[in-house]
């Protein structure tokens, strides 16, 4: 089991800005894959960002909006979002996986329990 712990959520106006914090008691380091899940009310769970090996990839939907960062000594993954929309509300998910990056949240193997994050308008 890898421990994931969220937290920084909260409610913005539009244009705002948040940063999410998430904590591993365990050790992932540069051996996992790490990265945020978002899901909206009635929507799927959706990749907005991961980063594995210092490569991040994010959502289409995000990019130049959010950077994902880790700190490995720390055992911590954060999300700075900036230019924050109505359409990035949603519950917010760590996760974490010893060899997948990909789309599919099924193959992530842990995660975190969701912060809130809602951007009014």
């Amino acid at each position: 089991q890898v421990p994931l712990v969220e937290s920084g959520g909260g409610s913005v106006p539009a244009g705002g800005s948040l940063r999410l914090s998430c904590v591993s008691s365990e050790d992932t380091s540069n051996a996992y894959s790490m990265g945020w899940f978002r899901q909206a009310p009635g929507k799927g769970r959706e990749r907005v960002a991961v980063i594995r090996w210092g490569d991040a990839t994010y959502a289409d939907s995000v990019k130049g909006r959010f950077t994902i960062s880790r700190d490995n000594a720390n055992n911590a993954l954060y999300l700075q979002m900036n230019s924050l929309k109505p359409e990035d509300t949603a519950v917010y998910y760590c996760v974490a996986d010893r060899t997948y990056a990909g789309p599919d949240p099924a193959l992530y193997a842990y995660w975190g329990q969701g912060t809130q994050v809602t951007v009014s308008s």
